[in-house]
């Protein structure tokens, strides 16, 4: 099988990974409560367990990506991930699923940072935010493919749908070994790999460029209070629905129809919302996309806030798929906001992972004590405590406007000496 252009391999990646990831977790937290009858605590400690994981591995497969190669991280991470999506729906036990999600994270880290890595290598900076949307754009139709998929399994089995996920992961591995190229990248010499001295020395060089650069302590900021919010609403929302404000009887619609139906209109009100602003998007300044950053996350933190808060489930749904669409909307944003401040290639993936840790800390750092305050005063509050948890994010963007949402060159960062 010939290589595909870097493009349509990112096109064809984003779409079947999208569509995989949405058939894996759609109705994922449903089998959690409904199968395997796990508490709102074991709840939250599913993504405890994964971003703990993710916390100690995240930078050390950032090194080897940019010090071996970007396209093996991002293969052998859909294998991985796909054997713990396949665990997770044959063994309904909360101690095997908790095992399975710290898989999930150690799966996660081969391609975090190195896919976006990959990506702005190949396709090269001027067509990055392109990319990204459009690639946000096809990622979000399959995964409305997805959910479509997930409810059809679910009414067989609320375990088939995880399975499933699993499976088409690891035909995606497969089809990447065969199809995705790898041009812009240059490995380490032999003698450096075999030392390991070039790891070494990537992990230096990169985590000098994040403390010489004020947008990038920004960012790592940004991405730590962002993952304290996320995991309170990723965890609890679906718990929430059901136990607090209740899923009507409507039209014959059980709850997992509902819950595929309220993931699906998110889906399409960000793919109409998203196709005008794209364009809009991908030519920003710096300036301008962290200034976009900030409203979308001070309507993430004000969606949160009446979600938790509301008494009726029309209103619960407006403010869900406020939460969902913003956060849809900001996610190709933030990727090529962080790539344009990252102009060594060389260190790219390791720079973007050690920002990931950021959003790490956040969730295995603030999720137990969500999960906490949800077991004692309800999920109410635990969904109210998350969007707080954000409000400093929105003074950290404000920040990065200031310094105009971008740093100079990399020249002006000293190298570490071999």
């Amino acid at each position: 099988m010939a290589r595909l252009t870097a493009s349509r391999t990112w096109l064809v990646y984003r779409g079947a990974e999208s569509f995989a990831t949405t058939l894996g977790w759609t109705i994922a937290p449903v089998y959690f409560v409904q199968d395997v009858g796990m508490t709102p605590l074991e709840l939250v400690l599913v993504g405890t367990a994964m971003e703990v994981a993710y916390f100690l591995f995240e930078v050390p497969t950032g090194i080897v990506a940019d010090t071996y190669s970007r396209r093996a991280s991002v293969i052998v991470a859909q294998f991985v991930m796909g054997a713990s999506f396949i665990v997770t729906g044959l063994v309904a036990n909360a101690g095997a699923i908790l095992a399975a999600a710290a898989l999930m994270g150690f799966g996660w880290t081969f391609k975090s940072g190195a896919i976006d890595a990959w990506l702005a290598d190949e396709v090269g900076p001027q067509h990055l935010g392109g990319a990204y949307q459009r690639g946000a754009q096809v990622g979000r139709i399959c995964a409305l493919a997805g959910i479509g998929a997930a409810v059809g399994l679910a009414l067989v089995g609320l375990s088939l749908p995880v399975v499933a996920g699993g499976l088409v992961m690891v035909v995606l591995g497969g089809f990447l070994v065969l199809a995705m190229p790898e041009t812009g990248f240059k490995r380490a010499s032999r003698e450096d790999v075999s030392a390991l001295r070039s790891m070494t020395h990537t992990a230096r060089d990169g985590g000098r460029l994040i403390r010489a650069r004020p947008v990038l302590l920004f960012i790592l900021g940004i991405t730590f209070f962002g993952g304290m919010w996320s995991e309170s609403v990723d965890r609890l929302w679906e718990a929430h629905l059901l136990v607090d404000v209740g899923v009507p009887e409507f039209a014959g619609l059980n709850s997992v129809i509902w819950f595929g139906v309220l993931n699906a209109g998110a889906l399409v009100l960000a793919i109409a919302v998203a196709q005008p602003l794209a364009r809009r998007f991908s030519r920003a300044s710096g300036r301008g996309m962290a200034r976009s950053l900030l409203w979308l996350d001070t309507a993430m933190m004000g969606g949160t806030l009446v979600f938790a808060f509301a008494g009726s489930f029309g209103l619960a749904v407006v403010a869900y798929w406020a939460i969902r669409v913003a956060a849809s909307l900001a996610g190709p944003v933030y990727s090529t906001w962080l790539n344009s401040n990252i102009d060594d290639s060389s260190v790219r993936a390791t720079v973007i992972s050690i920002t990931n840790l950021g959003d790490s800390a956040g969730q295995w750092g603030g999720g137990p004590a969500l999960g906490a305050v949800g077991s004692v005063y309800g999920i109410r509050a635990a969904l109210a405590a998350g969007a707080v948890a954000l409000s400093p994010a929105l003074v950290l963007y404000g920040l990065a406007i200031r310094h105009g949402g971008r740093e100079p060159g990399i020249e002006a960062v000293p190298q570490a000496e071999a």
